[in-house]
């Protein structure tokens, strides 16, 4: 497994952090920035991870900004990813076991770093249920064409 990462400013200290996490835990990962804390757009992040994840380059993707709404909106824009914005351990869960979430995205303004540790191996180790569920994947990939 290969975790794609990518932030704005707003969420580069907690990226770090999921960094150190991956690094102790052996996972492979892909930094696509930012590299900084300087303002910046998280548009062009989301994208990046957003391709990589689509082209399979990665097997899932981390995306944080301030809230994860902005990262998460950018990111669906692309086919064949499924972001969920998840900040909490049960949505986290769910959207994995429900909607088979490829892309997490963290809001690093309403969440403390351990939490988000606690999100994100949850959310990684949590396997997609199919079954109806699969079914409705596959009318939203139906109804818009991504």
């Amino acid at each position: 497994m290969k975790i794609a990462l990518g932030s704005d400013h707003a969420g580069y200290l907690l990226k770090e952090e999921i960094k150190k996490f991956l690094e102790l835990k052996s996972i492979p990962f892909v930094d696509f920035g930012t590299f900084k804390i300087d303002s910046t757009d998280y548009p062009e992040y989301a994208y990046k991870v957003g391709n990589s994840v689509a082209s399979k380059e990665c097997d899932h993707g981390v995306l944080i900004c301030g809230t994860g709404i902005g990262m998460s909106i950018t990111a669906n824009k692309i086919k064949g990813t499924r972001a969920a914005v998840a900040n909490t351990e049960e949505s986290a869960k769910l959207s994995r076991l429900h909607n088979d979430s490829n892309i997490l995205c963290l809001g690093s303004r309403l969440i403390e770093p351990e939490q988000a540790l606690k999100i994100f191996d949850i959310w990684v180790n949590t396997s997609f249920e199919g079954g109806r569920h699969q079914n409705r994947i596959n009318l939203i990939t139906q109804l818009t064409g991504l």
